[in-house]
């Protein structure tokens, strides 16, 4: 082989398949054995040195020096009388390298030998991107839209495709091909028929990830998202806390001006997102969870984990939200089973707790909160 068609050949597949040369010269000197194997019906004498830093290529048949009358394999053995033209001090019984010129193989050994190579290289590449995407595996990635697979979406990701399915899909949102989209990589799996991967757009770890790319107070861990509850397409509820006492994770997440979480919007296509602190006490969580809503009382019990809310008469619609959109997802962000009443409801059933009278009689068991008193005096 040419030892500068052989490095260019080399350097190239490195850089275009992100293969190492080494792997490459593998597949190679595995062909060359095989099509001497083929060629003279053995290869177990056979040597293939390859010098990746310089191209220089050699194969070489260690044959055995015998008598004429005793040669029996001229693919293992070498008379004398051939030995002393290589060398002359060659006798019987030493075993000499023969250079062979791998250009007179017929072109079925050396397709067969081509083939072999080919495959070695789709082989590892398969590896290699498998690698690259299983690291990326429960990311977000960018990725392109291809085209529609009945009512499954094609994603470019770069080096391979990933499948987003109909249930992964936003309600409502169109995918046109070009279009540049992020995706959270569900799954990657290497079958047989080659990578699969599935990525969606739902997941709620997407909307915590690109929290994560855009607030550098959460990917830094200053920040925490400590919970998230989202029904794609229309609302995402996230708790968020700060380990530093001097910044405010609400803030930190909404940045100037909602420039940060606004980002994030546009992202999702206009999907609103309502961040909230996080707390300790499950009572100010779930008033927390339960805004813009204002709330009168909670009573929420942590062992059962149920809660009892009151909110203002005018107040119980918004509270509930839009076919219980803001109770439901206040629900999965607390883990809480949430009872909402309006204050006249509440006092109809006597639910409804009055501070200066009934405090006392709830404080032992249940974490309680109520408007007229705030986290100190409690």
């Amino acid at each position: 082989m040419d030892k500068e068609e052989l490095l260019f050949a080399l350097r190239s597949l490195e850089a275009e398949k992100n293969i190492k040369k080494e792997t490459l010269v593998e597949a190679i000197q595995a062909s060359i054995l095989n099509a001497c194997k083929q060629y003279y019906g053995t290869a177990e004498n056979i040597t293939v040195s390859i010098d990746t830093e310089t191209g220089e290529n050699h194969v070489y048949a260690a044959k055995t020096v015998v008598e004429e009358k005793d040669l029996t394999d001229d693919a293992l053995e070498i008379t004398v009388d051939d030995a002393k033209e290589i060398n002359s001090d060659l006798k019987a019984g030493d075993v000499v390298n023969i250079e062979i010129d791998t250009k007179n193989f017929g072109r079925i050994v050396t397709s067969s030998s081509k083939n072999m190579i080919i495959q070695k290289i789709r082989e590892d590449e398969r590896a290699t991107i498998y690698n690259e995407f299983y690291e990326k595996e429960h990311q977000v990635v960018t990725g392109i839209v291809q085209r529609n697979n009945g009512r499954n979406i094609s994603i470019n990701l770069g080096r391979a495709d990933a499948i987003l399915t109909e249930n992964e899909q936003i309600p409502g949102e169109n995918y046109r091909p070009t279009d540049r989209i992020k995706v959270y990589i569900l799954e990657v799996k290497n079958t047989q028929k080659g990578l699969r991967m599935r990525v969606s757009r739902t997941h709620p770890e997407l909307v915590k990830k690109l929290f994560e790319e855009e607030v550098s107070e959460v990917k830094e861990g200053i920040v925490e998202i400590k919970s998230i509850a989202r029904e794609a397409g229309n609302r995402t509820k996230i708790a968020v806390w700060s380990n530093d006492p001097d910044v405010d994770p609400v803030g930190a997440c909404v940045g100037m001006n909602g420039s940060r979480v606004n980002a994030i919007v546009s992202e999702l296509h206009g999907e609103k997102i309502d961040i909230i602190n996080w707390d300790e006490n499950a009572a100010y969580l779930i008033q927390n969870a339960l805004s813009p809503a204002s709330v009168l009382s909670v009573i929420a019990d942590s062992d059962e984990k149920t809660a009892k809310v009151v909110v203002p008469d005018q107040q119980l619609s918004l509270a509930i939200g839009m076919k219980g959109q803001n109770a439901r997802l206040a629900a999965r962000l607390t883990g809480f089973k949430i009872d909402i009443k309006s204050e006249t409801q509440a006092r109809e059933s006597g639910d409804f707790i009055e501070y200066e009278e009934d405090y006392d009689e709830y404080y032992d068991d249940d974490e309680y909160y109520d408007e007229e008193e705030s986290p100190a005096e409690e």
